[in-house]
């Protein structure tokens, strides 16, 4: 497939409340049907950017993913976001991406935001996730690991769109800015990135700055500041492995791998 249509939903989250969120989400995702492919929602779009793991986490066997999947299947959009997950007592900021055909894949965020005690409450995946979907790669990654360049390198065009989901306070809206421009032109993909707005129970605030940029660092279109919003696009596949081809800086990237603990 060439063309994929993708919407980003930018929306404020409740704080803590899982139950409204996933029913503001629910009426939100009823809308889009029939309009879009994929549709992103913020990073831990269903309690905020809460560290009581303990409390609100969930398999994904439980409510959250299996109401994403039904949701998925009805409306015939496929969701990704991240949630509060639990595996074996560890804990997780787990991306998920599910698809109206039944596919779920999974990120667990690598980089743990050390100023907001991130680490001390849930632990770091250590794997990249590659998802297969008509026709794209697809890589999602989660808020913090937006600073980190090398574990987003696109590789030998390992992916064609880079997805963020994040939490990102306005005080560092300039970094969220400069860094998505970045990584769209450094790897010459799509870059799809949705933030929340709102106040959350820290205290901090957000401003959104949702947004698609083009492999050439064009912005393909964005949602307002400030506002419950969302933003749609359609990308070309075919468009951007001709650029690649006409441009192509990837032949030249430094070669390395990334090690993992052992």
């Amino acid at each position: 497939m060439d063309a994929i249509r993708i919407t980003l939903l930018q929306t404020d989250i409740v704080w803590e409340n899982k139950a409204e969120n996933l029913r503001l989400i629910h009426n939100k995702l009823k809308k889009l049907c029939g309009t879009t492919e994929i549709v992103v929602l913020p990073e831990m779009f269903s309690t905020g950017f809460s560290m009581k793991s303990q409390e609100l986490a969930e398999s994904i066997d439980q409510e959250t993913i299996t109401l994403l999947k039904s949701w998925s299947q009805t409306f015939q959009l496929a969701i990704t976001g991240s949630y509060i997950a639990t595996e074996k007592g560890r804990y997780f900021n787990r991306g998920f991406f599910l698809t109206p055909e039944g596919d779920a894949y999974y990120y667990d965020k690598k980089h743990l935001f050390r100023m907001g005690h991130e680490a001390q409450h849930f632990e770091a995946g250590d794997k990249r996730c590659i998802i297969p979907y008509r026709g794209w790669n697809i890589c999602l990654l989660v808020c913090y690991d937006l600073r980190f360049p090398v574990w987003s390198r696109n590789c030998q065009n390992d992916y064609d769109m880079l997805i963020y989901v994040a939490n990102w306070p306005t005080s560092r809206r300039n970094v969220w800015d400069a860094l998505l421009l970045a990584r769209a032109l450094e790897n010459q993909c799509y870059v799809c990135a949705v933030n929340r707005i709102g106040t959350d129970g820290y205290g901090l605030t957000y401003n959104g700055g949702s947004v698609i940029y083009s492999p050439k660092g064009e912005i393909f279109t964005s949602a307002m500041d400030d506002a419950e919003d969302f933003a749609s696009a359609t990308l070309s596949l075919k468009s951007l492995q001709e650029f690649r081809e006409k441009f192509p800086v990837w032949k030249d990237a430094d070669a390395f791998q990334l090690l993992q603990p052992e």
